[in-house]
């Protein structure tokens, strides 16, 4: 069980961060910097007992990559969701209901979250599972600034979302449409799913 309290309570720093940046009066032009270095502290807190993935398509692609068991794929993924919707709740209580959404348009929103959640799952396949990588001391930071690339890259396309339970997250906190759930659901576990067949295709680990 702890692996997954771990993964709860990544997710829901990780998300309560994101609504406390970018809820006015938020962190401004420094709220990627912000999302990124709660991602990559939190997954240096708790890499080492459940991996630090507090994303379900990192789940998904670490699942597909042989990592981690069904079982395990499928609490880790019901922990982040819950943690997302959870830390909602405690934004929305601090920030007195203030969100505002964002539009964004559907075709570009797919492509920017699939081409960085690609990336964010490609980096954690290579900096966290790797064989030729094992015990580095940089992980963290490849991630968590992963994150904060693609939200400064493709945040006025698609919101730099990135990850299912941050989609729940903004969705409850008023920060994104209902009805554009779709898209980051789609895009990110698609994405995800493309690393793992990207890093197995390519052989990168003798494991």
């Amino acid at each position: 069980m702890n692996k997954y309290a771990v993964e709860f309570i990544g997710t829901f720093f990780l998300v309560f961060t994101v609504g406390m940046v970018s809820i006015d009066p938020g962190a401004g032009a420094l709220a990627p910097l912000a999302i990124g270095s709660a991602l990559a502290v939190m997954i240096y807190a708790g890499g080492h007992i459940s991996g630090g993935h507090y994303n379900p398509a990192v789940t998904l692609a670490v699942w597909l990559r042989g990592k981690a068991s069904r079982g395990d794929a499928l609490a880790y993924m019901t922990a982040q969701i819950l943690a997302g919707a959870a830390a909602a709740l405690v934004v929305l209580y601090l920030k007195d209901n203030s969100a505002t959404s964002a539009a964004i348009e559907s075709g570009p929103a797919l492509v920017a979250e699939f081409l960085f959640t690609f990336a964010l799952a490609f980096v954690v396949l290579n900096v966290a599972t790797a064989k030729s990588t094992e015990g580095n001391s940089y992980f963290g930071f490849a991630i968590g600034f992963t994150v904060l690339v693609g939200a400064y890259a493709v945040g006025p396309v698609s919101g730099g979302v990135f990850n299912p339970a941050v989609a729940v997250g903004i969705t409850i906190m008023g920060l994104s449409e209902l009805s554009n759930i779709w898209i980051y659901l789609v895009a990110t576990l698609l994405g995800g799913a493309a690393a793992a067949l990207a890093f197995k295709s390519l052989k990168l680990s003798a494991d």
